[in-house]
């Protein structure tokens, strides 16, 4: 059962710990490059804010984005502000993220993401939890998946192996870190491939953040996954 309250919890300290990372940062090295191709780290700081603001959107039953153009020239238009502003408005959105999540709501009401995408209004402080998590580490500023709160990195893994469960192009996939399984791709009685690693890295392929170099793989050749 999501607990959309404790989430909000692990928003805000998630939240909290990028901040302080990104504070020791400079005005040049929020130009640098991040590790997500073709975005400074100014581009994902400025997505985690104007995230923040679409997702109230959501919550507060508007369109998240008016369009995807227009999301993409919002993030573009707010990359190359110095360091104070960016902090400034990341902080200031996750506020406004937590107030609005802190209204009381029906929060078993279906709710609409992005492309028609929907999903219980319960699992939207999960997403924010998300995109704060793997952005900190798209930084490249010394966080890395190894460091993600472990109950994060077992709940994301369920989710991106439940995302592409049934997707007629990955086969019938068994992951595990050793202790724990999940399946994804194709329904089968019986997985045709396994693959095997810990937990980081099954949550860096997954997430398209790692090659799967460190995994391992029996039945086939590691699956191509399709875009998130």
């Amino acid at each position: 059962m999501i607990d959309h309250a404790r989430d909000l919890v692990s928003v805000r300290e998630a939240t909290d710990r990028l901040l302080t990372a990104a504070a020791k940062l400079d005005n040049a090295s929020v130009a640098e490059p991040s590790r997500l191709p073709g975005w400074s780290r100014g581009h994902v700081l400025a997505h985690i804010a104007r995230n923040a603001d679409a997702l109230v959107n959501v919550l507060e039953g508007r369109p998240m984005y008016v369009s995807g153009t227009a999301r993409d020239a919002d993030i573009d238009r707010d990359a190359p502000r110095p360091l104070d502003i960016q902090l400034t408005d990341v902080r200031e959105s996750a506020v406004r993220f937590q107030e609005a999540g802190a209204v009381p709501a029906d929060w078993s009401r279906t709710v609409e993401l992005r492309n028609g995408v929907t999903d219980a209004a319960a699992r939207v402080p999960f997403r924010r939890w998300v995109e704060v998590e793997l952005h900190h580490v798209d930084l490249g500023i010394g966080y890395e998946l190894e460091d993600l709160p472990a109950e994060f990195t077992e709940r994301e893994i369920e989710f991106l192996a439940d995302r592409f469960g049934g997707h007629a192009d990955v086969p019938p996939t068994r992951l595990t870190d050793g202790t724990r399984v999940w399946s994804t791709g194709r329904d089968a009685e019986a997985p045709d491939i396994t693959v095997h690693g810990s937990a980081p890295d099954l949550l860096g392929w997954l997430a398209g953040r790692r090659d799967g170099a460190g995994l391992t793989v029996a039945g086939g050749a590691l699956p191509s996954l399709p875009p998130l």
